[in-house]
């Protein structure tokens, strides 16, 4: 829709040429969010200018022959190497340089027709991406976030039910293995959200979804912090087990407040209707509410239990807000 009304509106203003560099423009600018339909714009606006000063200049200098243009394209490829410039303007630099060249050098005004052409067909393409609004992205960012959320309580879960009874060496592993894929996961998760704010930059409806989304960056960052802590303390439990460790009245106690911690941390979920209400009405008690009585272990099992306790008492701040 956007390539045929730049086309439309290009020929009407600028009869004579066919509207190529228009069409293209609307072609490329419109994108899945305003906020990249502008990036673009920007992009392929700058590129098509900058390719069209050169091209002019240097056909003003060393008229049009095959040579010069090879020569051009050459120059505007090592211009846009030297600056760093984006794909969308490196790309076009040197395209419009060629085209302004090889079929503008006969014809009086082309260049400058060039350049209106492509901001008609770059405005066309952000107008009827701000009437056509793209849809947002949020149910993705919202399901990754509650996806990590899911999988560190998990992870918090298995790691409570192993310090209850002997571990078998490959147990250990697998119990190590598996909490490392919360990195993934969280990547994905931040991926999410940055696909998520990027749909509502520019986007009308971004004051209706903003708190949303604002709630899933919250809990994102808080869940980074105990992803590193569920990975931290399932190592610590690998490097330093010992078959006797689930005789520790103190473990044991550890590991009902960890599996109180796991399942507060799933509180701060929003509800799948959308709701940003959080709350812990009716539920256990979250996590080290009551102090845990720390009988004097076992010479070889000190080390690993207090960093267990440390471990544990950063993660219910984290879930708390302290």
């Amino acid at each position: 829709m956007a390539t045929v009304l730049a086309w439309l509106i290009a020929q009407l203003l600028l009869p004579g040429e066919l509207p190529i560099f228009a069409a293209i423009a609307a072609l490329l600018v419109v994108q899945p969010s305003i906020n990249q339909s502008v990036g673009k714009a920007v992009e392929r606006s700058l590129g098509v200018i900058g390719g069209v000063i050169i091209a002019y200049g240097i056909g003003l200098l060393f008229g049009a022959s095959s040579w010069i243009v090879l020569l051009t394209i050459v120059l505007c490829i090592m211009l846009a190497w030297a600056l760093k410039l984006p794909p969308g303007s490196a790309n076009q630099l040197p395209i419009s340089a060629m085209l302004v060249l090889a079929i503008g050098s006969s014809t009086a005004g082309y260049a400058f027709d060039r350049i209106i052409e492509t901001v008609i067909g770059a405005g066309v393409a952000l107008i009827v991406n701000v009437l056509i609004v793209p849809p947002v992205q949020l149910a993705p960012a919202h399901e990754a976030v509650a996806r990590l959320a899911q999988e560190v309580a998990d992870t918090l879960d298995r790691l409570a039910v192993a310090l209850r009874s002997p571990q078998k060496p490959f147990a250990l592993e697998e119990l190590l293995l598996t909490a490392r894929l919360l990195r993934p996961m969280q990547a994905a998760a931040e991926r999410a959200i940055t696909e998520a704010d990027e749909s509502l930059t520019f986007n009308p409806r971004q004051a209706t979804h903003r708190r949303m989304l604002d709630a899933d960056i919250e809990l994102c960052e808080r869940l980074k912090a105990l992803v590193t802590r569920g990975i931290g303390m399932t190592r610590a439990f690998r490097d330093h087990y010992d078959e006797s460790l689930h005789l520790e009245p103190t473990v044991q106690a550890f590991s009902q407040e960890l599996g109180r911690a796991a399942h507060d941390l799933l509180l701060l979920v929003p509800g799948a209707d959308g709701s940003d209400e959080r709350t812990s009405s009716g539920v256990e008690p979250a996590a080290l509410t009551a102090p845990l009585i720390i009988r004097t272990p076992h010479p070889e099992h000190w080390i690993l239990i207090g960093s267990l306790m440390e471990d544990l008492r950063r993660v219910r701040e984290e879930i708390v807000a302290e």
